[in-house]
């Protein structure tokens, strides 16, 4: 049986040093999770993973792609 996996992004509009959530989750894969928040922060997105034995896939994003939040909410 696969391992589950969550795949996440950075956000593009938060800088290295505010204290806003960096990462959105892209989609996940292998176990029935729901995520009720837009955005999350790295040290959650791992304890979730650790507790359910996910890996979590960081994606790479290119810097012309379209955000692709699927809300319009331009990252603010």
């Amino acid at each position: 049986m696969a391992s589950a996996k969550i795949f996440v992004r950075e956000r593009r509009k938060v800088g290295e040093k505010e204290k806003r959530p960096r990462y959105f989750v892209v989609a996940v894969a292998g176990v029935d999770l729901k995520i009720k928040a837009k955005h999350i922060r790295k040290m959650e997105i791992e304890e979730i993973a650790g507790v359910i034995g996910a890996d979590v896939i960081y994606l790479q994003a290119g810097k012309d792609d379209a955000e692709d939040d699927h809300d319009g909410d331009d990252d603010e």
